[in-house]
């Protein structure tokens, strides 16, 4: 599987069939070509689909091909138990030299064990080889390719390579993927029990116990066990009355799934009817039969019907009863009922009368309970008493007007002192110029101009996934839309008397090559702000989302930056002390937010330290928002959790004439190895059918761990078994294998379903560009009260380290510290989370808390 969209999946049970048929050839280490003995000729060229022995002749002249080694042993497959080293051994004669290379690399010589003899019925030398792998030379490679080791012999004729061995490390997970369920069920009826051992190399090999007894199928012909593990059991008996558990075992352990009691019933037959008894003395004789044949075992349904049978006969012993006494007593019985029933219904009536008679005129009349719901316009007079009169509140309309100081009153102990007076006195003499402007360039000249520029090259062309513009001292903000990625350039971050072209650009993952190692894993969109080299008096804050659900004990994230030379370096690792003033970071719950002196490339980066550390991703289903054949495609994106990268697949989908068919999930998915699957569920059969040949589908762990393939996705193909079928009703599973999973109702009309529609981020709007005071919220005086006065050290800590806490920015204190004003930082810091739907109302709270502000300097009119 690939990255590419549409190559998203591969289905269950799916592996490839083989290598690539292709040549290749290795070169020979140098400390192998200074062995004695040893033979200088070049390894061939050989398929490397080959897995039995392939042999090469020197190409001397007169050599003998019966003096070529051939191996008596060749290295066979092995499995690593838990962290248990594992050894592969080869022998060949005749040989001057063996060793062994894995995974294309040769195995360096002091890791060899050799041993010299000589055939006895032969006389040639015979050398055998062996070498150790540990668990931790196979995880090294672990998801790029399997672990496999060759021998290679050398004679003075030519070279000689073994099979290929792989090592693979062996477990058993614990959790069964299908149990057993119990059952009941009548006799001779098939009974299926379902088992889907857990997920284990070697695959795990399954058997049944009944009551913990082994079921051996070759013993007892009504059983068999199916490919897929499965108990069958033809006919089902009474002796198969029991509980049933599934083993699954490998060379790691064994597992047990949950026992299922299955019961086999039996309903119970009649016997035959005995003969007529003789006709008593009341003129009647009876016959009886038994539930017996059989009776009802196990919970099986008793017989229906009588079990004794009786007729009127004629015989000298009978008696007959005088004519018509047996009808008067039963019309006399039937009067009685009568008159009891006709005297229950008449004191009911008189009972409800009674009750209907004492109710409230006006409480019988339904309209009158409902009366207080409806509304009601009051309008009193001035003879009216108020306090009879409850008026509701209009809430949609507020006006609040603060009236007192915002700091304590100096007439107390407490109070405080403003070093600087007050906030709204005059900033002095001179002249203060604020004005908007725009950039100077449209994007087509603006791209034009940096193309010339050698550092040009390596960005995107167009400007789809960039913005840009020209700024001064007053400084300003550049934003991607859509995609939660901005720069923040703070006032004076320029030199005065400089102007700056800047840019903010979004790098596709195919455009810069980021190399990531061990479990490393991409967590943010990588981003250029530029031109790198420019020189910033103070730090601008450069904004983008990130996937990554961060805690310190599970992973160690680093902030990467691109050199000049093309490398990636980390300039910084969250969590630990700087090494550097010229970088800083904030990580929060979906973004973070880069303090950086130096414009250029940069990346966020985790390393996950446990099998707990999860990265979020985000489940979205596209469909076709038309359907002319009977084929249907439902397509469900596995995406890392930014919004950039749900902004590019809803431009692809959109190309693709696709729809949002439900609302996106979030699933957390660990590094733990295990690959996410998905499956289609619950379609209504009559309708639907699935094309999927197997249960589900699946991605490979590292294929979205790394996070370098953005838009991996499965494709489940449907087919309608008419053209008039519109509505689809299905359930979609998302699920990573021991982990998180989520689950999709989809039911819509495939015509005209438009119900997720505002789920879709809207086409670019705004302003990529704000230069100035309209690129702030706090207003440009303001901000430089704020500065003055909370810059200083305060009495009693009234100072810039209380306005941090406030903000709950108390853990960068040692950065703003640094920093000429740590004030300042604090609100470019609030600027960048902010913007542009801060409230001011909170941030005023917070300085008037300090002691050193006037809510009233945040008024409406003023912003």
């Amino acid at each position: 599987m690939d990255g590419r969209v549409g190559q998203g999946c591969r289905t269950a049970g799916g592996r490839d069939g083989g290598e690539a048929q292709g040549y290749w050839h290795v070169a020979v280490p140098a400390w192998l070509m200074s062995q004695p003995g040893h033979v200088e000729v070049a390894e061939p060229h050989l398929p490397t689909g080959a897995q039995q022995s392939a042999t090469v002749a020197n190409p001397a002249s007169g050599a003998s091909s019966d003096l070529l080694p051939h191996f008596q042993l060749e290295p066979e497959d092995v499995y690593i138990v838990k962290n248990k080293a594992v050894s592969l051994a080869c022998r060949a004669t005749p040989a001057t030299q063996i060793y062994f290379k894995c995974n294309g690399e040769w195995v360096h010589q002091g890791d060899h064990v050799t041993q010299h003899s000589t055939d006895r019925s032969t006389g040639l030398p015979v050398m055998e080889v062996r070498i150790e792998v540990t668990r931790q030379q196979v995880e090294k490679i672990f998801g790029l390719e399997e672990y496999w080791c060759q021998c290679v012999a050398w004679s003075s004729s030519g070279t000689t390579k073994s099979q290929k061995a792989f090592v693979r490390i062996a477990y058993l997970r614990k959790n069964f993927e299908q149990e057993p369920t119990a059952r009941e069920v009548s006799i001779e009826q098939g009974i299926v029990l379902p088992c889907r051992p857990p997920e284990g190399i070697p695959p795990a090999e399954v058997e049944w116990l009944r009551n913990e007894e082994l079921v051996d199928p070759e013993l007892d012909a009504n059983v068999y066990v199916t490919p897929e593990h499965s108990l069958v059991l033809r006919q089902a008996r009474l002796a198969d009355t029991a509980n049933y558990t599934c083993v699954a075992k490998n060379i790691v352990a064994r597992r047990r799934s949950g026992s299922a009691a299955i019961t086999v019933y039996v309903d119970g037959a009649w016997s035959e009817w005995s003969k007529w008894s003789e006709c008593g003395a009341e003129c009647t004789h009876w016959r009886s039969r038994e539930c017996s044949e059989p009776a009802p075992r196990n919970g099986g349904r008793d017989c229906h019907g009588p079990e004794l049978d009786t007729r009127n006969c004629t015989s000298e012993l009978c008696t007959h009863a005088a004519p018509g006494t047996e009808d008067v007593a039963l019309y006399v019985g039937l009067v009685a009922v009568a008159v009891c029933l006709v005297l229950l219904l008449l004191v009911g009536v008189l009972v409800y009368c009674r009750k209907k008679g004492g109710l409230d005129a006006d409480v019988a009349d339904s309209s009158i309970l409902t009366a207080g719901f409806q509304p009601v316009s009051i309008k009193p007079s001035k003879a009216d008493n108020p306090s009879l009169l409850t008026i509701q509140p209009d809430l949609s309309t507020t006006t609040m007007t603060y009236q007192g100081s915002l700091c304590p009153r100096q007439d107390g102990p407490a109070k405080l002192q403003l070093p600087n007076g007050h906030l709204l006195s005059p900033l002095g003499a001179g002249r203060h110029t604020l004005h908007h402007s725009s950039p100077a360039a449209e994007g087509a000249d603006f791209v034009a101009r940096l193309s010339t520029q050698s550092y040009f090259r390596s960005l995107p062309r167009g400007t789809n996934n960039m913005a840009y513009g020209t700024f001064n001292f007053l400084g300003g903000r550049l934003m991607i839309p859509n995609t939660g990625i901005s720069l923040l350039i703070p006032p004076d971050a320029i030199p005065r008397g400089k102007i700056y072209e800047v840019y903010l650009t979004l790098h596709k993952q195919e455009e810069v090559r980021l190399p990531l190692a061990g479990c490393q894993t991409l967590l943010s969109p990588i981003v250029s702000c530029g031109p790198p080299g420019v020189l910033l008096t103070r730090p601008a804050i450069l904004a983008m989302g990130h996937c990554v659900e961060a805690s310190a004990e599970n992973w160690s994230i680093r902030l990467k930056k691109q050199s000049c030379e093309g490398t990636w370096e980390d300039v910084l690792q969250l969590g630990a002390e700087p090494c550097t003033e010229l970088y800083y970071c904030q990580l929060e719950a979906q973004a973070c937010y880069v303090f950086t002196e130096q414009l250029g490339r940069f990346a966020l980066v985790g390393e996950s330290l446990s099998m707990a550390a999860s990265k979020r991703l985000k489940l979205v289903l596209f469909a076709p928002a038309a359907c002319p054949s009977l084929e249907y495609n439902i397509r469900v994106y596995c995406l890392s959790d930014t919004q950039d990268v749900l902004k590019e697949v809803i431009q692809l989908e959109k190309q693709l004439g696709g729809q949002l068919i439900g609302a996106p999930r979030v699933l957390h998915f660990k590094d733990s190895y295990h690959n996410l699957r998905l499956s289609i569920h619950d379609m209504p059969s009559s309708l639907w059918k699935s094309k999927l040949l197997a249960s589900y589908q699946e991605i490979p762990f590292y294929h979205i761990w790394s996070g370098l393939q953005p838009f991996l996705h499965c494709t489940f193909t449907l087919e309608r078994l008419s053209t008039s079928t519109c509505e689809l009703a299905c359930k979609i599973w998302v699920w990573q294998v021991e982990g998180d999973g989520q689950s999709f109702t989809v039911n819509f009309n495939i015509a005209k379903d438009t119900r997720f529609s505002d789920w879709l981020v809207p086409d670019e709007v705004g302003t990529p560009a704000l230069v100035g005071p309209s690129a702030f919220k706090i207003p440009f005086l303001i901000r430089q009260k704020i500065i003055s006065s909370l810059d200083p050290p305060g009495t009693r800590g009234a100072d810039w380290r209380t306005l941090a806490q406030k903000l709950n920015l108390d853990s960068h204190l040692s950065f703003f510290a640094s920093k000429a004003s740590p004030t300042a930082m604090i609100l470019n810091l609030w600027e960048a989370r902010h913007f542009p739907n801060g409230n001011l109302s909170q941030l005023a709270a917070a300085v008037a808390e300090v002691g050193k502000q006037d809510s009233a300097l945040f008024s409406e009119a003023e912003c």
